[in-house]
């Protein structure tokens, strides 16, 4: 757990432990694999992400809409406007949010398989974010995909949130990750935080990420129930 007095120093630690993370595996292994969030906070962390080189760094998504890549809705026009204009010669994955949820969760889970070890990929960080009903990615409460099992891209339909209609990685491959960044800001996460530091349960998608492998960046607002 790291406490940050408001939003922008969450965004500005996140950014910090981000580039030091990625820098080590680089260094480590040549290659690094990073998946992105939407959202307000996780925006101000990609906005100050730097690293020396952006070479063999891959950006993934943790979920995106069904919506076009030029949408105001798109997470992929948000690392457009954040990130990706700055980080030259990294190579970024997005997911196709125009195409049915289901064909573009399968072309995703393809790619991924292609381009990232393991079984399920392992991706080396992945930045999340929750939702003020305990939402992670788009992995809803007590939807079915908290349980699906072998697959590491699923299609969302009914989403409580608009648009209905999503693609997110699957809660295996987010705990396969070698690290999770849980951002938090503001006082109307502060249940939701509180019930995933908790005990695991399908009604609050968080808390069913690994522990052993989470960080929670969180400021004082989003703490103050825990």
């Amino acid at each position: 757990m790291i406490r940050a007095a408001d939003g922008d120093a969450v965004a500005e630690r996140a950014a910090q432990m981000l580039s030091e993370l990625l820098s080590s595996t680089l260094a480590s292994r040549g290659r690094a694999h990073l998946a992105l969030s939407g959202g307000t906070t996780p925006a101000g962390a990609y906005r100050s992400l730097t690293l020396a080189s952006w070479d063999d760094v891959e950006i993934w998504f943790a979920d995106e809409r069904c919506v076009g890549p030029a949408d105001p809705e798109s997470n992929y026009l948000m690392a457009q406007q954040t990130l990706l204009g700055h980080a030259e010669g990294a190579l970024a994955h997005r997911i196709e949010g125009e195409l049915a949820a289901e064909a573009a969760a399968g072309r995703y889970e393809q790619l991924l398989r292609e381009r990232v070890a393991g079984e399920p990929p392992v991706l080396d960080v992945v930045v999340l974010g929750i939702g003020e009903d305990g939402h992670t990615a788009s992995l809803f409460p007590n939807f079915p995909q908290l349980h699906a099992a072998g697959a590491a891209c699923l299609a969302v339909h009914n989403s409580p949130k608009p648009p209905p209609d999503r693609v997110t990685l699957s809660l295996e491959v987010l705990n396969a990750a070698q690290t999770l960044v849980l951002l938090a800001t503001g006082a109307g996460k502060a249940q939701a935080l509180a019930r995933a530091l908790g005990r695991p349960d399908p009604d609050v998608p968080a808390s069913l990420l690994d522990a052993t492998r989470l960080t929670v960046i969180a400021d004082a607002a989003a703490l103050a129930q825990t």
